[in-house]
């Protein structure tokens, strides 16, 4: 599926952020990578060692339980899970953030023909913020509306998108969400919109 595929009174776009516009984990384990280095610099401990039980455990655990394991492992004090949230939230990455390859291209071409694109996503504002500040857009950003659902009520209750259709003059049917989760797809239900999953562009 590709651009011209979609409704062509669609006229607004919404995405969120995290694993539809770009993945996820090339955020976190740029995090983990960092951290696994102020461990070796303040405990001695191998970073490589540590990066991969990190990563290792994002996988086969999720990320609620990183830094348990590694403190398990290493004996790491406790004072580090504040420094490990702080880099969660505020990390200066090392690589730039890249765009899965077709949601470049579609949101080059929404642009092209003149739409309205949102990004609308879930979880803490400042940690999203800092997402969005370290992510290629080629050029994109200017023609990009965030909403924070934080700042609202999180998705999938449906007052966010209420708000930008009030903000923005739209109606249901002007708007498709491109998503990649059940939260979405809820909210996108219990407000009438239509949406797509992320699988059908890539």
């Amino acid at each position: 599926m590709n651009y011209k595929d979609i409704d062509k009174r669609k006229s607004a776009f919404i995405f969120e952020l995290d694993d539809v516009l770009f993945p996820k984990k090339d955020y976190l384990y740029q995090v983990y990578y960092l951290f696994a280095n102020l461990l070796e610099y303040t405990e001695l401990v191998d970073a490589k060692e540590t990066t991969k039980l990190m990563t290792d455990t994002y996988v086969s655990e999720g990320e609620q339980f990183v830094f348990d394991r590694v403190a398990e492992k290493f004996t790491i004090a406790e004072k580090y899970r504040t420094n490990f949230d702080n880099l969660l939230i505020t990390a200066k990455l090392p690589l730039k953030l890249l765009l899965y390859q077709n949601m470049l291209t579609l949101l080059q071409e929404i642009v092209v023909d003149r739409k309205k694109l949102f990004i609308v996503t879930n979880g803490d504002v400042e940690q999203q913020v800092n997402k969005i500040k370290q992510i290629e857009w080629n050029g994109l950003e200017k023609y990009l509306t965030c909403y924070f659902a934080e700042e609202t009520t999180p998705k999938p209750e449906p007052d966010v998108i209420h708000l930008l259709m009030q903000d923005h003059g739209l109606q249901r049917r002007d708007i498709i969400m491109i998503e990649n989760s059940e939260v979405d797809r809820l909210c996108a239900e219990t407000v009438g919109i239509d949406y797509t999953n992320l699988d059908k562009f890539l």
